[in-house]
C-alpha cells in the first residue's frame, strides 16, 4: 500500500515537472502593429495566428498589441519590449541609417529584416468645400499630419516639402491618429489630414462616405522626391474603392512598403518560425486584405533596407529564394 502511495506520489511529481519544463520552454513573443482600423493590427493578429496553431511544434506563443505606428515599434523592438514590429519601409531604412528621429541616438544596428508585405499609399483627403484639389492648395488649411510615432508624420512633412510648404507656418498642423481624423473632417474641425495605408481602409470609407463630401487630393512633384527619398515610389490611389469620393479618376501620390522587423537579439528559432509558417501558408496570407491581391513570395523581399535576421534568412535559403 505504501509502495503504491510512494509511487503515485512520484507519478504525479514527475507530471508536474515535465509540465512545468514545456511551460519553461514556451517562447511569448508579442507584434506590434498600429492602429485597430488600419492594415497593421488585423496583419500581426494573422501572423501571431499562424504561429500559435503549431505551439507545440514550435514552443512559442505569439500575440499582437495595438501601438502608435512605426517609429514606436522600431524603439520597442529595439528596447526589447516586442519582438517584432510592423514598420513602413522608410522608417526602417532610416532607422538603420540613424536619420530622422534616430539623427541622435544613431544608427539602430540591431535592427534586422525579416520581410515587407503590402504597398502603402500616401493618402490624403480633403473636404471639398476647403477647395483643396492638389497638396498645394493646403496653405493655410487645418491638416492633420499624423500622430508623433507613426510614419504618416514624416510622410506628411515631405509631401509638402515638394510644394515649399513649411507646416509650422503655412498650415495649422493637427497631430491626432489617423484613425481618429475622419470624424474630425466630417465634423468640420479639420480641412483635410493623412493617412499612409494599404487600399480599401476602413477609415478611408468612412471619411468618403460622411455628410461633408471629401475628395483625395493629388500630391506634387513626386518624381523629385522618389530621387531624394529611395524608400519611396509612386503609388496610385484607385477611385472605384471610394463610390463616395468626389474624384472623376484615380489619384497620383508615392508611397512605401509595409515590413515586419525584429532586433538582431531575437532568438533564430523563432524569427524562423514565424518567416516559416506565412510562406508556408503564403495563400492563405494574401487572402488576409486586398491590399495584399498583388502580393508574391519575391516581392516579400523587397524593400528591405536592413539586414535579414538569419532565422529569417535561412528558411529563404532552404525555400530557394535567397542563394
Amino acid at each position: 500500500m505504501k509502495k503504491g502511495l510512494f509511487f503515485s506520489i512520484a507519478l504525479a511529481a514527475g507530471m508536474c515537472m515535465a509540465a512545468t519544463a514545456v511551460q519553461a520552454k514556451t517562447q511569448f513573443v508579442t507584434i506590434g502593429t498600429g492602429g485597430i482600423t488600419g492594415v497593421y493590427y488585423p496583419t500581426g493578429g494573422a501572423i501571431a495566428k499562424m504561429v500559435n496553431k503549431k505551439k507545440k511544434e514550435y514552443g512559442i506563443r505569439a500575440t499582437v498589441e495595438s501601438t502608435g505606428g512605426s517609429v514606436f515599434n522600431v524603439n520597442a523592438v529595439m528596447n526589447g519590449d516586442l519582438e517584432f514590429g510592423i514598420v513602413q519601409s522608410d522608417r526602417q531604412y532610416q532607422a538603420i541609417n540613424g536619420l530622422a528621429e534616430w539623427e541622435e541616438k544613431g544608427p539602430q544596428k540591431d535592427l534586422r529584416a525579416v520581410f515587407s508585405i503590402h504597398p502603402e499609399s500616401v493618402t490624403l483627403i480633403a473636404a471639398v468645400d476647403s477647395g483643396a484639389k492638389d497638396i498645394a492648395d493646403l496653405k493655410g488649411k487645418k491638416v492633420n499630419i499624423g500622430n508623433p510615432g507613426s510614419g504618416q508624420l514624416q510622410n506628411s512633412m515631405d509631401a509638402f516639402s515638394t510644394v515649399g510648404i513649411d507646416i509650422e507656418k503655412d498650415i495649422a498642423a493637427e497631430g491626432v491618429k489617423a484613425s481618429e481624423a475622419p470624424g474630425l473632417l466630417q465634423d468640420g474641425r479639420i480641412d483635410a489630414f493623412f493617412y499612409t495605408v494599404g487600399h480599401p481602409n476602413g477609415a478611408i470609407k468612412e471619411a468618403t462616405s460622411g455628410a461633408r463630401k471629401v475628395r483625395f487630393v493629388s500630391i506634387s512633384n513626386v518624381a523629385d522626391l522618389i530621387k531624394t527619398h529611395p524608400y519611396y515610389a509612386k503609388s496610385i490611389i484607385p477611385i472605384e474603392l471610394y463610390p463616395g469620393a468626389e474624384n472623376e479618376a484615380d489619384v497620383s501620390t508615392f508611397g512605401v512598403k509595409a515590413t515586419l522587423v525584429t532586433s538582431a537579439k531575437v532568438p533564430d528559432e523563432v524569427v524562423y518560425a514565424i518567416t516559416k509558417e506565412v510562406f508556408e501558408n503564403f495563400e492563405e496570407f494574401k487572402g488576409l486584405h486586398p491590399a495584399y491581391s498583388t502580393l508574391t513570395k519575391e516581392s516579400m523581399l523587397e524593400g528591405l533596407s536592413a539586414p535579414f535576421h538569419p532565422g529569417a534568412e535561412k528558411y529563404y535559403k532552404e525555400a530557394g529564394l535567397l542563394k
